[in-house]
């Protein structure tokens, strides 16, 4: 885990007497609200419905028992005792007070935490996979990479104020696990036919009101040149981007308006001027950055511990859980547990001070002292025993974060919507609740087996509406709030974006068109097939029969 040099401290601690004062001079009356908001959404800090909503960086997702203690001290003595997890790997603090927001920021700066880049026109958080440099998978750990790119963009003077907020995701593992084809640039890490490292290179790529698949601009850029090659991608965006239309301001617009192959002769000609220039990656710096990613003192064991197995055998809860939330890790006799954050009596993703702490405690015992966040809204203990597993799943057991349900249809991923934001149309949470309690049966979660259901309370697609196997959106009709439902979406290697299946429906009526959808791929699906394999061989016709009727998808036509 990367850690903070001087320089890195000093940066930090400054930015928080910077904006210490900031808000003093605003509480004073001395700046007005347009004079302060820049300044606050520098520092992660948005003003929502009931409350302002400060967004914590967590690059890659990687965090020390250390941060995420401090993360529960935070949320127990400036918030209401929980804390949120983003999708893209961040933690949000939705209650806290305007006046406490600069002693957060410096009760941060003590473990090595910060707000900055967590929103506004500039790159905001890298991500990556939540199991890197330790799934089996993988070909290159992405980790040192996203810590040099993070290194970077960070007060990166050119694209403070760009025409819009940008992403980059970094994979390098066979299965993309960082959705990279959504992202304004994604990196896939690889090997040329020489052995030597690069990154092939997709940009245009998003969600929000218009969902773009990224297309890729090189197949190929050399380890050395990353940066510089980034910065030719994000020159052309910044010359050329539209600062007239909010709504056609991403990257994404401009790759389609000039077509991918214009928008690539830019770039190349821009990284004509850079390449081999100052910000050229040498061997030294990369293995600076990566000697703060070494491997963990793993001890000697056998593939299969027999006491493990034993356990499995004997309890079928432990069996249950192990089935969905422990997967396979690139060294014997060490597992990987995904911690499930889907309660369905909280928001997907919502996790307390308590439950930090025990998870903190879990990851000093078992796991190296390390935690990651997913996009996905859960937690990660990266390197845990065989021969601990039983022990980890009775502790998070009792603080309720055993929920055996990672991939299935209640391991919801959603935004916080109209309960906390501002910009949201309709609520999510509560959908997503009853859509959990619905499904609470877990024989029957199994026999429908692996699908990803999204939800996004607006056309900001924060909860990945697009890319669920199942995706809701909440819509505005006439003040009352309506959601739109979308299928065939999946994040991953065949990223595809979901289509509408028709006309939007009631609160009230969730849990009854999710169940129908679910009765007609149970209906239709042929052996071993999963529910998006079933979606893209029959099409939504049989899905919208179900749901709407025959009389209904009639009517539409005639009038289509």
């Amino acid at each position: 885990m990367y850690r903070y040099d001087s320089y890195d401290q000093k940066i930090v601690d400054e930015r928080v007497a910077q904006f210490r004062d900031q808000t003093r001079r605003y509480l004073a009356g001395e700046l007005t609200d347009d004079e302060f908001r820049p300044l606050r959404l520098q520092n992660g800090l948005y003003i929502q419905r009931h409350a302002p909503m400060l967004r914590v960086a967590v690059p890659y997702g990687l965090l020390s028992t250390r941060q995420v203690r401090k993360l529960a001290h935070i949320a127990r003595s400036y918030d209401k005792g929980y804390t949120h997890i983003t999708t893209r790997q961040n933690f949000q603090f939705n209650w806290p007070s305007l006046e406490a927001v600069p002693e957060i920021l410096a009760e941060l700066a003590s473990v090595e935490m910060h707000a900055i880049q967590t929103s506004g026109a500039c790159i905001r958080n890298i991500t990556s996979d939540p199991f890197a440099g330790v799934a089996g998978d993988e070909y290159i750990d992405p980790r040192p990479w996203c810590e040099v790119l993070r290194q970077w963009s960070t007060f990166h003077p050119e694209f403070a104020f760009l025409p819009r907020k940008f992403k980059i995701a970094v994979n390098g593992a066979r299965q993309d696990r960082a959705v990279i084809q959504c992202h304004d640039i994604g990196l896939e890490l690889k090997r040329n036919e020489a052995g030597e490292i690069g990154f092939r290179v997709l940009v245009g790529g998003g969600m929000g009101r218009t969902p773009i698949i990224g297309e890729e601009i090189s197949d190929f850029v050399p380890w050395q040149h990353i940066i510089t090659y980034n910065e030719a991608i994000l020159r052309v965006y910044n010359r050329h981007g539209r600062r007239d239309n909010l709504y056609k301001a991403r990257i994404k617009i401009l790759v389609k308006a000039l077509g991918i192959a214009e928008f690539k002769r830019q770039v190349e000609a821009e990284w004509a001027f850079t390449r081999g220039g100052p910000s050229t990656l040498t061997e030294a710096e990369v293995t600076r950055v990566g000697a703060h990613f070494t491997t963990p003192a793993y001890a000697s064991l056998p593939s299969e511990d027999a006491g493990y197995a034993q356990q499995r055998a004997a309890n079928a809860a432990f069996a249950a859980w192990t089935k969905r939330n422990v997967l396979a890790h690139k060294v014997p006799g060490y597992a990987i547990v995904v911690v499930s954050l889907k309660d369905p009596k909280r928001a997907p993703g919502d996790v307390t001070d308590s439950q930090l702490e025990r998870v903190a405690d879990l990851a000093d015992a078992y796991s190296f002292g390390e935690i990651r966040a997913t996009h996905e809204q859960n937690l990660v203990l990266a390197d845990v025993k065989q021969s601990d597993l039983f022990a980890v799943w009775e502790q998070l057991r009792s603080a309720n974060l055993a929920t055996p349900t990672f991939g299935l249809l209640t391991d919801i991923i959603c935004c916080p919507g109209g309960d906390f934001c501002s910009l949201a149309n309709a609520k999510s949470i509560p959908i997503a609740n009853a859509i959990q309690a619905r499904f609470e049966d877990l024989d029957y979660l199994y026999d429908i087996g692996d699908i990803e259901l999204n939800i996004s309370g607006c056309m900001n697609s924060c909860g990945h509406h697009h890319v669920g196997h199942i995706g809701i959106l909440g819509v505005d009709k006439n003040g009352e709030e309506w959601y739109q439902v979308s299928l065939g979406g999946s994040q991953g290697n065949q990223t595809s974006i979901g289509k509408v299946i028709g006309r939007s429906f009631a609160a009230h009526e969730m849990p009854d068109v999710i169940s129908k959808i679910i009765t007609v791929y149970q209906a239709e699906r042929q052996e071993g097939e999963r529910f998006i394999e079933t979606v893209r061989r029959t099409g939504l016709d049989p899905f919208k029969l179900g749901v709407y009727g025959e009389a209904a998808v009639k009517e539409r036509k005639q009038n289509a």
